[in-house]
C-alpha cells in the first residue's frame, strides 16, 4: 500500500470559530484527513504572540476549538490532534531554524506587514512577532510534512519555509529538511457581517457556537444594499452582502441551489423581495447549516477533548523527538 503524504495545519485559539474557519478550512481538513497522514494542530505558542499580555482565554479557546473540529467532523482515528505548547520540539526546531533565518526576509513578509497595521491595539513590535514565520516553519519541517493547505494570502509565510529548508540543508551539508509544497484550498470571499473583514478583532461574525436566537439577531443587523430604501426599490444583489452570503452557503444546503440563487437574484433586482425577507431566509439557511454542528458539539465534554490532545500530543511527540535527534546529532550537540 502507497504511503500517504504528511499535511499539517493549525489554528490559532484566539476566539470561537465562525462559519469563515467553517466553509475556508474545517470542511477541507474533513475531507483531507481521508487522503494524507494528517496532523492539526492548536497553535497556542503563535496565539501567545498576540495575546501575551492577556492569555487568560487561550486555555479555554484551545478545548472549545477542538470540540467544533469534532463537530464537524475531524475523526482522531484519522488525524492526529496536538497542542503546539505540549510537544517543545517546537520551540526547539525553531531556535535552531533562526540560525539560518535572514532578518531581510522576514521583514519583507507581507503579512507581516499587513499584521501591523490590522492589529494596531496590539503590541507585537516585538522579536517572537516577527520571528512569526520562523515558528510556522518548525511546525511544518518538524513533521516533515509534504503538503500545507493555504489561502493564496499564506502563501509567503509558506514560501520562506522552503527558503529556510534550503539554506540549512546547504549548510548542513544534506537535504534533511522536505520543501513542503502548498496545497491551495478554495476560500469563499466572505466579508464580515459589518462588511469588514471579518475577524475575531471586530467580533463581526457568526460562531459555530452561535443558537437559532444570536443568529437571527446577528443577520437582522447585517448592511444590505444601501440603494434598496424600500422594500419595493429596485435591489442590486451584487454589492449586498446578504446575498453574498446566500450565494457561498446555499450551496452547501439547497439541493436545487443555481435556481434558488437565481430566484433570490431575480426577486432582489425587480424589487419582488424586501432586505427583511431575505435576511430572514438568510438567518433560516445559516441554522439549517450550524444546527448539526451545535447539537454535536454539546457531545464532547471537556475531559473527552484533554484526553484527544494527550494522545494526540504524544503520537505527534514521538516523530519530533526523532526529527531533534536527527539534528542535534547534525549540529554536534549529540
Amino acid at each position: 500500500m502507497k504511503k500517504k503524504q504528511v499535511l499539517l495545519s493549525g489554528m490559532r485559539p484566539t476566539g470561537p470559530l465562525h462559519l469563515g474557519h467553517l466553509v475556508g478550512v474545517l470542511n477541507n481538513w474533513a475531507q483531507l484527513q481521508q487522503e494524507f497522514e494528517c496532523f492539526f494542530m492548536i497553535a497556542d505558542w503563535h496565539a501567545l504572540m498576540s495575546e501575551y499580555r492577556h492569555p487568560e482565554t487561550i486555555s479555554f479557546y484551545s478545548i472549545d476549538n477542538v470540540r467544533d473540529w469534532l463537530a464537524v467532523g475531524l475523526n482522531p482515528g484519522l488525524c492526529v490532534i496536538f497542542k503546539q505548547s505540549d510537544v517543545a520540539e517546537h520551540l526547539e526546531l525553531f531556535l535552531a531554524l533562526s540560525f539560518f533565518s535572514s532578518l531581510s526576509w522576514l521583514e519583507r513578509c507581507p503579512t507581516y506587514k499587513e499584521q501591523i497595521k490590522q492589529l494596531k491595539n496590539k503590541d507585537i513590535l516585538n522579536y517572537a512577532f516577527l520571528g512569526y514565520p520562523v515558528l510556522q516553519a518548525a511546525d511544518i519541517l518538524l513533521y516533515k510534512a509534504q503538503k500545507v493547505p493555504v489561502g493564496e494570502d499564506q502563501l509567503p509565510h509558506l514560501e520562506i519555509c522552503r527558503q529556510l529548508a534550503q539554506r540549512a540543508n546547504k549548510i548542513l551539508k544534506k537535504e534533511f529538511f522536505l520543501y513542503p509544497e502548498p496545497l491551495l484550498t478554495e476560500q469563499p470571499r466572505l466579508l464580515g457581517l459589518d462588511n469588514r473583514k471579518m475577524s475575531k478583532s471586530y467580533n463581526n461574525f457568526i460562531a459555530l457556537s452561535d443558537s437559532m436566537q444570536v443568529i437571527k439577531k446577528k443577520v437582522m443587523h447585517m448592511i444590505t444594499d444601501p440603494q434598496k430604501v424600500k422594500r419595493t426599490d429596485k435591489g442590486h444583489p451584487d454589492i449586498c452582502n446578504v446575498f453574498a452570503y446566500h450565494r457561498v452557503f446555499g450551496k452547501h444546503y439547497y439541493c436545487d441551489y443555481p435556481q434558488r440563487i437565481k430566484q433570490i437574484e431575480d426577486n432582489c433586482r425587480s424589487g419582488k423581495l424586501g432586505c427583511v425577507e431575505c435576511k430572514t431566509d438568510l438567518a433560516a439557511l445559516l441554522w439549517g447549516i450550524i444546527e448539526p454542528i451545535y447539537k454535536r458539539r454539546e457531545q464532547f465534554n471537556d475531559d473527552y477533548i484533554k484526553g484527544i490532545l494527550k494522545d494526540g500530543s504524544a503520537k505527534a511527540k514521538e516523530v519530533a523527538c526523532a526529527t531533534i535527534k536527527e539534528l542535534k546529532m547534525m549540529l554536534g550537540l549529540i
